[in-house]
């Protein structure tokens, strides 16, 4: 008999990870509407420093070496037919196919603006974004980042570093930023904030426009439930939260009421024992924490535990209480990761360039990359 087969549809940051730790037992068929990896992480830096985020968060599939025999599909998938064990998709050329699976993993992420999205997208398509995105930020004069979370911090720290002559004004709706960090970690990305000379706004809400486009800037003067005048900026990001998960092709009850994915301990799907879920779509906690914290490899784990009849090995993912992790991304200084106790672990810019990506992150969690050919 021929090697399992393993479906994932999804492959962001946690569908990459998972498909490189199975590829090692499995026939691994990944599918996604891009043509490589393109991260939701750092916006910050992507927008103020597009060339330098490409080379850590913008990866061409074929580049990674724990990908080598996976079936990589750019596709969309259109339905689960869980009874059957086969998933429908769509192709990048508009042709149908189905697929057979022993396991499927649904890690089809989140959309929450251009940054993230499901479309389809070739090579082209990523890198006219990129480039309309950061140049329209980086020229405005006076800028407003509608937002509490680390999307909205990350880009207003990082585009006043790179445009410190420029007005950079963070609104959000809570005393501090970050309300899901320690309270330590909230304090001292505030004081940076702060000494950054970026403006803070706290106890702003905003009036959100009906037909606001999530995927664009826009202009407009923003008005605010909470009372304050008006305020008129040149670009202004919309950062709040506004996500949808990517769940059209997902049947109703594997999902929960938000339309997330259900998830139990050992972030199956309930009811469906071999489909498995991870990721930002994964509802396994308030922060949908398996996109971080190891959880790709709880799913790696427990996947093949399942599928050698072993369930008794099945582990749990443990959420943590706060996030934590980088925040600010890669600045001038170097990089901030911040614990889940708040406390701040600074690491300098030789350190990143020579340690942390190439050894820690590229050889170790992602077991190898390629040279740009």
């Amino acid at each position: 008999m021929g090697k399992k087969r393993i479906v994932i549809a999804g492959l962001g940051d946690a569908g990459l990870l998972s498909a490189i730790q199975l590829n090692k037992n499995f026939d691994v068929i990944g599918i996604s509407p891009k043509p490589c990896l393109v991260s939701g992480q750092e916006l910050g830096p992507r927008l103020a420093r597009p060339k330098d985020w490409e080379e850590n968060y913008l990866i061409d599939y074929d580049r990674f070496k724990g990908l080598k025999g996976v079936d990589i599909r750019h596709a969309k998938v259109s339905g689960i037919m869980a009874r059957e064990n086969k998933i429908s998709l769509i192709g990048y050329d508009g042709l149908p196919d189905t697929l057979a699976y022993d396991v499927l993993v649904i890690s089809s992420g989140t959309q929450n603006g251009f940054w993230r999205n499901g479309h389809f997208e070739n090579s082209d398509d990523i890198q006219r974004n990129l480039t309309e995105k950061s140049e329209a930020i980086l020229s405005a004069t006076r800028i407003a980042i509608i937002g509490g979370g680390p999307t909205a911090v990350s880009v207003a720290s990082n585009v006043k570093e790179m445009r410190p002559e420029s007005e950079v004004h963070l609104f959000f709706s809570q005393e501090m930023p970050l309300p899901t960090y320690h309270p330590r970690t909230r304090r001292k990305v505030e004081k940076f904030l702060q000494k950054q000379e970026v403006v803070l706004h706290p106890l702003h809400r905003a009036d959100v426009p009906a037909d606001l486009d999530v995927e664009a800037f826009s202009s407009d003067p923003i008005s605010w439930s909470t009372g304050q005048p008006p305020f008129k900026a040149d670009v202004t990001l919309w950062a709040i939260g506004k996500l949808s998960p990517n769940n059209e092709f997902i049947p109703a009850d594997m999902l929960a009421e938000d339309g997330f994915v259900r998830a139990d301990d050992f972030l199956r799907v309930p009811g469906y024992e071999n489909v498995f879920t991870v990721g930002d779509i994964a509802k396994t906690d308030d922060n949908r924490s398996s996109a971080r914290n190891a959880g790709h490899l709880v799913l790696a784990h427990n996947v093949k535990s399942f599928l050698e009849g072993r369930d008794e090995k099945l582990k749990s993912f443990k959420p943590p209480r706060y996030r934590w992790g980088s925040i600010l991304g890669f600045q001038k200084k170097g990089l901030s990761i911040f614990t889940p106790n708040g406390e701040r672990v600074g690491i300098s810019p030789w350190w990143v360039k020579n340690l942390l990506f190439p050894v820690f992150v590229w050889r170790l969690i992602y077991q190898g990359l390629e040279k740009r050919k």
